[in-house]
């Protein structure tokens, strides 16, 4: 990762609304969560406002976003977050890696994506 990318995803999650909408992405994993679902988790905040925020993190390219019907689905970009961490975590430790280097290999391991798809009424898809 570039220090530009960095600072451009640093600067996007240095926001209150932004750090928590990337918190419950991360938490609802690679099935992600609607907009609407999104709004209503922040406290009922008016939908012009949700999507100012997740087009900013959309353009950091921290999150990601899939229409399903007549939702838009928005997700966490788990390899964009866990670079970040990587950035940060580089040059740790003068040397001495062993704190580091098995975090930044879990964090690498994580790709967020769906293992398997579900259709509307449930029915599984591999």
């Amino acid at each position: 990762m570039r220090e530009r990318q960095a600072l451009d995803g640093f600067a996007a999650l240095a926001q209150e609304t932004r750090l928590r909408i990337v918190r419950m992405l991360v938490k609802a994993g690679a099935e992600g969560m609607a907009a609407g679902a999104i709004g209503a988790a922040l406290d009922g905040s008016a939908s012009s406002r949700v999507a100012f925020h997740l087009n900013h993190l959309q353009q950091a390219g921290l999150i990601v976003s899939r229409r399903e019907g007549r939702s838009i689905i928005y997700s966490a970009i788990f390899p964009a977050l866990s670079d970040l961490v990587a950035f940060l975590m580089r040059d740790c430790c003068e040397g001495h890696c062993e704190v580091c280097d098995p975090a930044i290999k879990l964090f690498a391991q994580c790709e967020g994506r769906p293992t398997k798809l579900r259709t509307r009424n449930r029915k599984r898809i591999t």
